[in-house]
């Protein structure tokens, strides 16, 4: 299938959770005839800036991108986990916001280091280094599941969360994330355009409730939201491009690729052909900066 005509604004490389190289990620959007790919490596920009060379000689339009790990405190007392996807489509992210990514990635290993621990009171054989070995500096908890599963302690990755690393699970270690409009602020100080990613993944079952929330983090200057994304059927993707347009946010759309990690999930094309992107938003989302 050929996806002339169409980008993917939400990736991952090895310098995160993904499992291919830069140049193998630039190489396979090629490949299948993505007009453009953005790299959204969690909590870095490492992955993006090895492929622009490799985007550059094979004629491929990269975007770089980032996705940062935020929390949202919900009404009722809850708490989620929000992902920020953060654009920057015509300038370089500042200095400022560079120090401030920093800052999330060292918060980041003194979780790991802390679920290493909890996890070694579990009687799971587990050490950093081999943890660090898979995700370097950013490694996360799908690092650790992998280690769980070749170790034999978890079936599969669902298993790993199920039973050990999940956040209802014995070993959870909550990271400290800084709030979601704390980091909208970030963004948008940092020359970026700040993004709500697969916002199914709130968990928000009140449509009401959910409305509300998405309109005060675009008053908190939150510009887009990610309509399109695997985990969204098409009935959600409308549902999304509703918000989207009632609180005039760009919608946005991705597969949330991670080749090997979560091989149901295409480049470009999402779970059996849900994702398709036009470059219209790609072209839109340039036009706010």
């Amino acid at each position: 299938m050929s996806l002339e005509g169409f980008v993917d604004l939400h990736s991952h490389t090895n310098a995160s959770d993904g499992s291919l190289t830069p140049q193998e990620l630039v190489e396979m959007a090629k490949r299948i005839g993505l007009d453009a790919l953005a790299i959204t490596d969690h909590e870095t920009f490492a992955g993006y800036e090895a492929a622009v060379p490799f985007a550059i000689s094979a004629g491929l339009d990269l975007l770089r991108g980032i996705e940062l790990n935020t929390q949202l405190d919900l009404p009722s007392g809850a708490r989620r986990t929000l992902h920020l996807l953060a654009y920057f489509p015509s300038s370089a992210p500042s200095e400022s916001f560079i120090g401030w990514v920093n800052r999330q990635q060292s918060a980041r290993r003194e979780r790991n280091i802390a679920l290493v621990g909890s996890l070694r009171r579990q009687g799971v054989d587990i050490s950093l280094a081999e943890v660090e070995a898979r995700g370097r500096t950013l490694a996360g908890r799908p690092h650790f599941a992998r280690i769980l599963i070749e170790k034999g302690y978890a079936r599969d990755h669902q298993d790993a969360f199920n039973r050990f690393i999940g956040e209802e699970a014995p070993a959870f270690v909550e990271r400290l994330a800084p709030k979601a409009t704390e980091a909208i602020e970030a963004v948008r100080s940092g020359a970026g355009v700040p993004v709500i990613a697969h916002p199914v993944r709130l968990s928000i079952t009140d449509a009401d409730e959910e409305r509300r929330i998405i309109g005060q983090l675009a008053d908190a200057g939150l510009s887009g939201l990610e309509i399109i994304h695997s985990d969204q059927s098409h009935q959600l993707q409308r549902h999304y491009g509703d918000i989207a347009k009632a609180y005039d946010l760009l919608p946005t759309g991705g597969s949330d690729f991670h080749g090997s990690a979560k091989p149901h999930v295409h480049l470009g094309s999402g779970i059996d052909g849900n994702v398709k992107v036009p470059r219209e938003l790609l072209d839109r989302l340039r036009e706010l900066k």
